[in-house]
C-alpha cells in the first residue's frame, strides 16, 4: 500500500470559528504568550473544541492555528504595501481581534458611566 499524502483534514466554517473562539479566550491568550512550549495548551483548546462537539486533536487543532495565523499575516502585509489591492482571508475580522492587536474586542470597558465626569460637568 502507497504512503498516504499528508493532508490538512477540511474544518467546517463553524469549528473554525468555534476554534477562534477558544482561542480568543483570555487565559489562553495569556498562556500562549507566557510559554515557548504549548503543547498542553492545545491539548486544552482541543479538550474544549471536543467539549463543543467538534473531534480535533491537540495537533490539529495547532496546525490549524498556525495556518491561520499564517493567512492572516500575509493578508495583512498584503495591506500594508501602498498601491497594493485590498488583500483578505478568511475569518479575517476575527483573527484581526486576536493578532492585529485590538485590545478592546477582548477587554471590556471599566469606565463608570453612573457619575458625569469632571469635563462632563464643566461643559453642562
Amino acid at each position: 500500500m502507497p504512503p498516504r499524502a499528508r493532508r490538512s483534514p477540511v474544518w467546517s466554517n463553524g469549528e473554525v470559528l468555534e476554534l477562534i473562539s477558544v482561542w480568543r479566550e483570555e487565559a489562553v491568550q495569556s498562556q500562549l504568550c507566557s510559554s515557548r512550549r504549548n503543547y498542553d495548551i492545545f491539548r486544552q483548546i482541543s479538550r474544549d473544541m471536543m467539549e463543543r462537539s467538534h473531534d480535533w486533536d491537540a495537533l490539529q487543532c495547532r496546525f490549524k492555528v498556525k495556518e491561520l495565523q499564517n493567512a492572516y499575516r500575509k493578508a495583512h502585509k498584503g495591506n500594508s504595501c501602498s498601491g497594493a489591492a485590498p488583500a483578505t482571508c478568511r475569518f479575517y475580522k476575527e483573527l484581526d481581534a486576536i493578532l492585529g492587536g485590538d485590545l478592546t474586542s477582548t477587554q471590556s470597558n471599566t469606565m463608570d458611566t453612573s457619575e458625569p465626569s469632571s469635563t462632563r460637568r464643566e461643559e453642562e
